[in-house]
């Protein structure tokens, strides 16, 4: 079993592997999709900060150009966020985005250890930021990300897992569904009305999680899922350590005083990119994640108090 997962691994993309991979992966700029019924007029709605102060992977212009242009025209006014965190400084928005921030010492060079992309100063800037209303949306994927935004997630009593899940018992895309139940049914899975319910989502090779007693689930890993621990990003051999995390979680989301956090642990779901020679979709542009925009829209939705 442990041959056929790293085989997998190996052909996410043909011909590319470890970071390479990571350096095809550019933002799908055919990807258009309308709102019917947006929620703001346009420019009217709250602003969304995308953190762009800590080696994000994922900006607004870049990669996160699909998620920026889905919310703008649900009305929202998206900017990106160049500056370290501080609380006056949040309080200029409604949600703050945080996807795959990384520490300087790992900037092209994704090996352990992974620091913390974040001071406990910003930390605890965050932390008070939403604790008096504000909504955060942190994601954070495979090794070398979780590392960098452990110490953030545990504020909020969420645990990361610094490695890559993997379901061994089908391709590296995985799916979760409500007919399986790894897609729970919840206010954000159904939306404002039935238009808005999602049936099923796929995500592209993440992290797992543990979750506070608090917190409600989205996505839980079935029991087919491990978690491969590398030294390095995408290296996997026969001595690569595995952690069970059947039951585990890549999607949650909870109060937190008088705020609201949600915490996804795989980026490239919220995107739509398309990577390697062959120009891969991947994200709200693959086949199988025909669900995946209804749900970005319903968290940004319940973050901002339209739901729920």
């Amino acid at each position: 079993m442990r041959a056929i997962i790293l085989t997998c691994l190996l052909f996410l993309v043909p011909g590319v592997t470890g970071l390479d991979l990571k350096a095809q992966q550019v933002a799908d700029v055919k990807f258009n999709p309308d709102i019917r019924s947006p929620v703001y007029k346009k420019g009217e709605g709250p602003v969304v900060f995308i953190d762009e102060a800590h080696n994000n992977f994922h900006t607004l212009d870049g990669r996160y150009k699909p998620f920026a242009d889905l919310l703008q025209k649900d009305g929202y006014q998206v900017k990106a966020f160049t500056k370290k965190f501080t609380k006056d400084r949040l309080n200029k928005s409604k949600i703050l985005v945080i996807s795959n921030a990384l520490h300087d010492k790992n900037v092209g060079r994704w090996i352990l250890p992974n620091p913390s992309a974040f001071t406990q100063d910003e930390i605890a800037a965050v932390t008070e930021w939403v604790e008096e209303g504000g909504s955060l949306f942190l994601i954070a994927d495979h090794m070398p990300f979780p590392g960098a935004a452990a110490d953030l997630a545990a504020a909020f009593g969420f645990e990361f897992n610094n490695g890559f899940a993997f379901d061994t018992s089908r391709p590296p895309v995985d799916i979760f569904s409500r007919q399986a139940g790894t897609l729970r049914v919840n206010e954000i899975t159904n939306g404002r009305n039935q238009t808005e319910g999602v049936d099923s989502v796929a995500t592209f090779i993440g992290q797992a999680f543990k979750v506070p007693e608090t917190a409600n689930l989205l996505l839980t890993l079935n029991l087919n899922f491990v978690s491969l621990m590398p030294d390095t990003a995408w290296v996997f051999n026969d001595d690569t350590r595995r952690v069970r995390v059947g039951g585990w979680a890549q999607g949650a989301y909870s109060e937190f005083g008088d705020g609201r956090v949600v915490v996804f642990g795989e980026a490239a779901m919220f995107s739509a990119q398309v990577s390697g020679e062959n120009k891969s979709p991947m994200g709200m542009n693959h086949p199988a994640a025909v669900d995946n925009r209804k749900l970005l829209l319903n968290i940004i939705h319940w973050l901002d108090g339209v739901l729920g």
